[in-house]
């Protein structure tokens, strides 16, 4: 047996609701023998999500629990919830889940659920953030990960990375440039967040 063989994993949870770029990012750096984090679990609201196909095709387990399906809001969340401790998730990655989690969850799930948002929190807080950047004159902008808590885009950040806004800049140029920085921010910070959590355990 390696070394690598025994690398304490946690066992983590995404949720999405669209294409799954940020997902693919993170289920790709947890590939990794050494990455401490291991992707259990992809979860959409939507089955029209093509984030689902991806995760399929990197050989995860998918799971579609439709918001529409359920009367209420806590019936959808407790069947996720549910769902989520069938596979003994210990860490959740929200990545562009377009629901906004009910103070229940939240409460469930406080210090083990990370967000990631396009822009630089506590500027931009909820949708339409580049083009509210350019729309403002920021010469800065970019994405942060942060913990979620009850309020929306206020829990405690953890990183951030900036991009320069050009003057010419469009919505669509700064995504780009954001969500490239995304896709490199978020599996640091997963695996600075595991490592705590495994460190946490054996004191």
């Amino acid at each position: 047996m390696s070394r690598t063989d025994l690398v304490e994993k946690v066992k983590t949870a995404i949720l999405i609701s669209g294409g799954g770029s940020n997902m693919v990012a993170l289920v790709k750096a947890a590939q990794a023998a050494d990455y401490p984090a291991e992707i259990v679990l992809v979860i959409s609201n939507r089955p029209s999500s093509g984030g689902m196909a991806k995760a399929e095709a990197l050989g995860v387990k998918t799971v579609c629990i439709d918001h529409k399906d359920f009367k209420t809001r806590k019936s959808f969340e407790q069947e996720m919830d549910r769902v989520l401790r069938e596979h003994d998730v210990e860490l959740i990655c929200n990545a562009g889940f377009m629901r906004i989690l009910s103070p229940w969850f939240v409460r469930h799930w406080l210090g083990r659920q990370l967000n990631v948002h396009p822009s630089l929190l506590p500027k931009f807080k909820g949708l339409h953030t580049h083009e509210r950047a350019i729309e403002a004159r920021e010469t800065e902008h970019g994405c942060t990960i942060h913990y979620v808590d009850e309020g929306m885009d206020t829990g405690e950040k953890i990183a951030q990375a900036k991009v320069s806004v050009s003057p010419s800049e469009t919505s669509e140029t700064l995504a780009a440039k954001v969500l490239k920085q995304e896709h490199t921010l978020y599996p640091n910070v997963l695996k600075d967040v595991a490592n705590a959590l495994i460190f946490r355990r054996t004191q």
